[in-house]
C-alpha cells in the first residue's frame, strides 16, 4: 500500500497533475504520514529519515514526513506488567518504594515509560518495551529487506544512485538499542562518557542492572524542549545549552564518530538550574573514518564559502555514476554555499542544507554515502530542538571554535608523534591561510590511500600521492616559513 501511494505521489509530482488542489496533496501526504505510523517503528523511523531525503521523496511529502513522531495511545498498565514480571520475577515491585501506574511519562510504539521512586528513594523512570514489539521488528525488517532487493533487481539506474538497501542497513543498525534495552544502557554509559566536562549538558544514569525489554534510568528534571518555555532560562544557560549540543554534535560526527541519531526536542529535557539531559539513546549512528574526515572538509568549505570544494568534497566522499554532470554539481554548489555560510539557525537550518547538497548530488547522478540520510536526520533534529532555545547561534562558528579540537584529534589519528601531530595543527590553524591548509590535508585524509576518483572517473594510483605524515609535514612547515613575513 505505501509503496503505491509512493509512487502515485510521484508520478502526479512529474507530471503536474493540475487537477488536484494543494489541498488534495497535503490529504494524499497525511494518509501516507499515517499509514507509516500504522505500520510501525521502523516504518516510522524510516518516514523520518525519507523526511531529509527530498531527491528520492516527492516535495508534498516531505513536510508530512517531516511530522511523525512515536508518540502513540498508552495502553493500560496491566498489559505492560507481564513484560515487568518476566523481567525482573514476580516479586518486581520491591525494586521500588512507588510507581505511577496510572499515566505514562511518555508513550511510544516501542515502549512506555513510568515515574517510579527506588527504595532508597532515587527518582526513576522505568522504560519498558511494548509486548510482541521484537516479532514486529524482525517481521517489519524482512519486508523491508525484501523490498529494497527487488528495488534494487528492478530499477539498477536508479539505485546506481540511491542505494535504498544500504541506507536501510544503516537504519538497522542505529536501530539496535531500540529491541534491546542492554545495548541502550551500555550507548547511554558510552554518551555519559562523552559529555564529562560539559557544563550544560548530561546524560541519565542507569540504576538498575538493564535486561532486554526493560530500563530504569534516573529521571530528567525539567520538561522536554518542545514543551518548555525559553524565557524560564538565563541567556547563559540557553546559549551553554545550544553551544554544548552543537559540540557534542561535531565531536560525535568527525571524532568519536558515534552520535544520537534521534535528538528531537522531545528527547532533551531543560530545567533552570540545570543542564540539559539528552535522554532515548535506543538509536545512535556510527559513521566511518574516512567519511567523517570528508564531513569535515565539506563543512570547511561551506566555512570558507567554496562552493567548488564543497562539489569536489562531496563528489569523492560518494560514487559518481557514468552519466554524472559534474559541472552542473559545482554550479549547483556555487550558488547553494553562500547561502549557509556564517548564517545563524534562524536564517538556516543546516539540516536543510545538508540534504540540498545530497539533492543536487543526486539530481546529477552522484550516489551519496548512505549513512548521510541519517546524519541528515539527526542535524535537523538537533537544529530544531536548540532554535527553540537559541535560534541565534551560527553553526559555522560553533564549528570554527571545535575545529582545533577536531583538526588534533584526525592528526593524532594519522601521526604516532604527539607532539608532532600539536606542533603542525597549531601552527596550522594559527597561521594566516590555515583554513585553506585545513583542507588540503583533510582532503589527503580523506582519499582512501590506494586510489583517487577524477572529474573523468579514472584512478590513480594511491603511489602518487604523498604520505599523510609528509602532507602535515610540509604544511607546518610552510606556515612557520610564513610567520615571520
Amino acid at each position: 500500500m505505501l509503496g503505491r501511494l509512493l509512487k502515485e505521489e510521484a508520478r502526479r509530482s512529474r507530471h503536474g497533475d493540475e487537477a488536484d488542489s494543494q489541498e488534495v496533496g497535503r490529504q494524499r501526504a497525511r494518509a501516507v504520514r499515517e499509514a507509516l505510523q500504522s505500520l510501525g517503528p521502523f516504518y516510522i523511523k524510516a518516514g523520518q529519515m525519507l523526511s531529509t531525503r527530498p531527491d528520492f521523496v516527492p516535495p508534498a511529502m516531505i513536510e508530512e514526513f517531516g511530522r511523525l513522531h512515536d508518540q502513540v495511545t498508552p495502553v493500560p498498565f496491566h498489559v505492560m506488567e507481564p513484560v515487568l514480571a518476566e523481567e525482573f520475577g514476580a516479586h518486581w515491585p520491591r525494586l521500588f518504594r512507588e510507581i505511577d501506574t496510572d499515566t505514562p511519562l511518555g508513550a511510544a510504539s516501542l515502549a512506555q515509560v513510568y515515574r517510579a521512586v527506588l527504595t532508597d528513594g532515587t527518582p526513576a523512570a522505568v522504560k519498558i518495551q511494548r509486548p510482541g514489539v521484537e516479532l514486529v521488528m524482525a517481521q517489519d525488517m524482512a519486508v523491508l529487506r525484501r523490498t529494497a532487493g527487488l528495488v534494487r533487481r528492478s530499477a539498477p539506474r536508479f539505485t546506481a544512485v540511491i542505494d535504498l538497501p544500504a541506507m536501510l542497513g544503516v537504519l538497522f543498525d542505529a536501530m539496535e538499542g531500540e529491541s534491546d534495552f542492554r545495548k541502550e544502557a551500555a550507548h547511554m554509559r558510552t554518551a555519559i562518557g562523552l559529555t564529562e566536562g560539559f557544563k550544560h549538558l548530561t546524560v541519565p544514569l542507569v540504576l538498575l542492572d538493564p535486561t532486554r525489554r526493560v530500563l530504569v534510568q534516573s529521571l530528567a528534571p525539567g520538561t522536554s524542549i518542545h514543551t518548555a518555555d525559553p524565557g524560564e532560562l538565563t541567556a547563559d544557560e540557553r546559549t551553554g545549552i545550544g553551544r554544548d549540543l552543537m559540540t557534542l554534535m561535531f565531536r560525535g560526527f568527525f571524532l568519536d564518530r558515534y552520535f544520537h541519531a534521534d535528538p528531537h526536542p522531545g528527547n532533551i529535557f531543560v530545567a533552570p538550574g540545570h543542564p540539559a539531559h539528552l535522554i532515548d539513546w535506543g538509536m545512535v549512528g556510527r559513521v566511518e573514518s574516512n567519511v567523517s574526515r570528508s564531513l569535515v572538509l565539506a563543512l570547511l568549505n561551506v566555512a570558507a564559502n567554496d562552493g567548488t570544494g564543497l562539489a569536489k568534497t562531496w563528489t569523492e566522499m560518494g560514487h559518481p555514476t557514468p552519466w554524472a554532470d559534474l559541472a552542473g554539481f559545482r554550479t549547483d554548489m556555487a550558488a547553494l554555499v553562500p547561502k549557509a555560510t556564517s548564517a545563524s539557525l534562524e536564517e538556516l537550518n543546516f539540516g536543510v542544507t545538508l540534504t540540498a547538497v545530497l539533492t543536487h548530488a543526486t539530481r546529477r547522478g552522484i550516489q551519496s554515502s548512505p549513512v548521510i540520510a541519517l546524519l541528515g536526520k539527526s542535524f535537523a533534529n538537533l537544529e530544531g530542538s536548540i532554535r527553540h532555545l537559541c535560534p541565534e547561534l551560527s553553526i559555522t562558528e560553533i564549528f570554527g571554535e571545535n575545529l582545533r579540537t577536531i583538526m588534533f584529534g584526525l592528526a593524532q589519528e594519522t601521526l604516532s608523534e604527539q607532539q608532532a601531530a600539536r606542533t603542525a595543527l597549531e601552527l596550522m590553524i594559527a597561521a594566516p591561510g590555515s583554513l585553506q591548509q585545513g583542507r588540503e590535508i583533510l582532503r589527503n585524509l580523506a582519499d582512501p590511500p590506494s586510489t583517487r576518483r577524477t572529474e573523468g572517473n579514472t584512478t590513480v594510483s594511491g603511489n602518487s600521492r604523498p604520505s599523510v605524515r609528509a602532507a602535515l609535514v610540509l604544511a607546518a612547515a610552510i606556515i612557520w616559513s610564513r610567520r615571520g613575513k
